[in-house]
């Protein structure tokens, strides 16, 4: 996988995705049609057209890196994937179909078990975030590829996590307590991991729960601008792991200890 351009390739998604938000809010301002999944969970004709669209792209870059993706059952029964995508066309589904703004369309490259790469986009926030590689983390604004530092406007008095749910479990509680987390603000879609890595929060906690395609492309772009990703326990987080399920996350600011 050495021969491949990272850097190239993320560049090369970065307009699909831009088209791909364009296609959910306009198949939403349409009307979307909605059915509930097996594991009951909602899905829209919008999830499914974004999958396609950047499914289609990515593998016109990569034909031979296998795609895992949460809206198709392909190459999911596969075991000890090392070097493969993982791709969440619409997460944060219950925000799409309410017309609410945090949901996100998301890929991330993982070599080696490792996140390379992560684009994640939030359509109706038009927050557009990439990265490829340490210290390569960026947001578009009004054109501009500005670089992320999650360090920025730290302030030690005052640590902001954002949070699952705005009822944290004692087990959580007790993490904010000993990173001294002053406040917390529910958020549900990966764009968690972007304003982490944009330095508008400080970290995230959340027990085992989702799946790898869910945090991928923000763990990528979190740790390429800086933070620190980890079980509860402070072990290296890879992919590819049984049923592609997660365990305990810890994101942080590089600023906190």
């Amino acid at each position: 996988m050495n021969n491949i351009d990272i850097k190239k390739i993320v560049e090369n998604l970065i307009e699909t995705f831009l088209y791909a938000g364009k296609i959910s809010i306009e198949l939403r301002n349409q009307g979307l049609t909605k059915e509930i999944k097996s594991d009951n969970t909602p899905v829209s004709n919008g999830d499914l057209e974004v999958n396609k669209i950047i499914t289609k792209k990515i593998l016109s870059l990569t034909p031979d890196i296998l795609i895992i993706s949460e809206e198709t059952s392909e190459n999911k029964s596969k075991n000890n994937l090392e070097n493969f995508w993982l791709i969440d066309p619409i997460d944060g589904t219950y925000d799409y179909i309410n017309d609410l703004e945090e949901f996100t369309i998301n890929a991330g490259l993982i070599i080696n078990k490792k996140p390379v790469a992560g684009l994640i986009y939030a359509p109706a926030k038009e927050r557009m975030f990439y990265s490829y590689g340490k210290d390569n983390a960026y947001e578009i604004i009004n054109g501009k590829h500005l670089k992320l530092d999650c360090s920025k406007n730290f302030d030690k008095n005052n640590i902001k996590f954002v949070s699952y749910s705005n009822n944290i479990k004692p087990e959580i509680k007790k993490i904010h307590e000993k990173l001294k987390v002053k406040e917390f603000v529910r958020m549900k879609s990966s764009l968690k991991f972007c304003v982490i890595a944009s330095g508008e929060f400080d970290g995230y906690v959340a027990e085992p729960r989702a799946c790898e395609w869910d945090i991928a492309a923000g763990h990528a772009i979190l740790k390429h601008a800086g933070g620190d990703i980890t079980d509860f326990d402070g072990n290296e987080i890879l992919y590819g792991k049984k049923e592609f399920k997660n365990p305990s996350l810890i994101l942080k600011s590089k600023n906190i200890l």
